[in-house]
């Protein structure tokens, strides 16, 4: 489809649909959210175990074959710990495993098929070993993980950093560069002083973002129909 068909009262249905069952179903396995947070097609996020909790306006979305996986193991004197950030976002495909600790900073980015675990799973040696080696993540604040990027155990990853697509983070990155490669290299300094906007300053007037995109809908969706969202649904078009 080149465009949405639904009409705008089916499309704020949906979203009302989603809201209840993200509330329902999906915030009693955290063991906190905080408010503002969205979730887009919650029925894709998969949340396993304790110690997991998310800041307030969070976004998170899964798609179709492409789910989010959180999970924190626990295993005799283990266990693990995710904690992701205020303003966070998290795209299909994100997994997060964590056997110590994974912290994901205010404002930070995880693009489609990132990957961050801090722990081996199993022994180098010793293939029954529970767990191997472990060690915390840590990502700072305004970090932008690049897609199906990962992140191994032991590492931090500074204020501002980028990792671009693909790469391997085996070693910590600086704040303010960009790294990219397999294992990861920086291979760019960001300018620190150089004026930025972040997810906090998206953020920083909710009332006036909500009433924006309840105008972008209004705008986008206009002399749209529920016959017409049918039909494309039904018989498709070359202009749908």
């Amino acid at each position: 489809m080149r465009r949405d068909h639904r009409p705008l009262w089916l499309r704020n249905m949906m979203a009302s649909y989603e809201a209840w069952y993200a509330e329902h179903f999906l915030h009693p396995h955290f063991d906190g959210i905080g408010p503002g947070s969205h979730i887009a097609r919650p029925w894709g996020i998969h949340v396993h175990g304790q110690g997991i909790t998310v800041g307030n306006h969070v976004h998170m979305s899964s798609a179709v074959s492409q789910d989010v996986w959180m999970t924190s193991w626990n295993w005799v004197d283990r266990h693990g710990q995710i904690e992701i950030g205020d303003y966070a976002l998290i795209t299909p495909g994100v997994r997060i495993s964590s056997s110590t600790k994974i912290s994901i900073g205010r404002g930070t980015m995880l693009a489609g098929n990132v990957y961050l675990t801090d722990s081996d799973w199993h022994g180098t040696y010793d293939r029954t070993q529970e767990m191997g080696k472990t060690a915390p993540i840590t990502l700072g604040e305004n970090v932008w993980i690049g897609d199906s990027s990962i992140v191994c155990k032991g590492v931090t990853i500074g204020d501002n950093s980028i990792i671009g697509a693909g790469s391997v983070v085996v070693k910590d990155v600086p704040a303010n560069t960009i790294a990219a490669g397999n294992p990861a290299k920086v291979v760019k300094e960001l300018d620190p002083n150089e004026p930025r906007r972040t997810r906090m300053d998206y953020f920083s007037d909710p009332a006036k973002l909500n009433a924006d995109m309840a105008y972008l809908h209004r705008h986008m969706l206009k002399g749209n129909s529920a016959w017409g969202w049918i039909r494309s649904v039904l018989f498709p078009r070359k202009t749908d």
